[in-house]
């Protein structure tokens, strides 16, 4: 009796304890579910430098990178490029891909896998200084705007291959007049002296 009851025992525990096994584990991976739902996204898009300089011809590339501790999938996640200047703001890239009709100038280099929405401008002309915006939407909708861009055209004036913003040029062309006033004035008193030697010389 002893020999059978012990056995009969020991099934009965351990049948008891794999059934509370079996009700923890179900406790257990209930829990994240509920977890997951709620948690918020947390990104940071970054956009360097906050100023670019550029001559016409040149090729531009303005860095933007993002970081989420949650790593998004990119089929949901969508990035957005645009510009703002004295006549408004143009969308440049939408939904990851080039928006302006007629335009392989510019586009997305960068790779989103690697928290990388870099967007490369070919051949730039004056018409693309303005401040330039990288923007990414998380597949929750929420959206993050970096802090811009500002890029700056220097036009090629074609002048023994002068290349420089208007501002310098109009400095520069001051400066020119500025010296030949100098010039004047000084030669001046010295034209006098030989306007007048030469009437001396007539005279005599």
């Amino acid at each position: 009796l002893l020999f059978f009851l012990f056995p009969g025992t020991d099934v009965g525990v351990s049948g008891g304890s794999a059934s509370k096994e079996n009700a923890a584990v179900t406790h257990i991976t209930a829990q994240p579910s509920l977890l997951t739902t709620p948690e918020p996204w947390h990104l940071l898009v970054t956009q360097t430098p906050a100023k670019e300089k550029a001559k016409e011809g040149e090729t531009v590339v303005l860095n933007c990178h993002f970081n989420s501790p949650r790593r998004p999938s990119l089929t949901d996640l969508m990035v957005k490029w645009y510009k703002e200047d004295e006549k408004g703001q143009m969308d440049l890239l939408e939904n990851n891909v080039t928006v302006l009709p007629n335009n392989s100038r510019v586009f997305m280099s960068g790779d989103l896998s690697q928290g990388d929405a870099s967007l490369v401008i070919l051949n730039v002309t004056t018409s693309d200084h303005g401040i330039y915006f990288c923007e990414v939407t998380l597949p929750d909708g929420k959206v993050v705007t970096g802090d811009g861009t500002k890029l700056r055209i220097r036009r090629a004036l074609g002048l023994f291959g002068i290349e420089e913003s208007i501002g310098t040029i109009i400095g520069v062309v001051a400066a020119g007049i500025g010296g030949v006033v100098v010039l004047i004035i000084v030669l001046t008193p010295q034209l006098r002296r030989c306007v007048l030697c030469m009437r001396q010389g007539s005279r005599q």
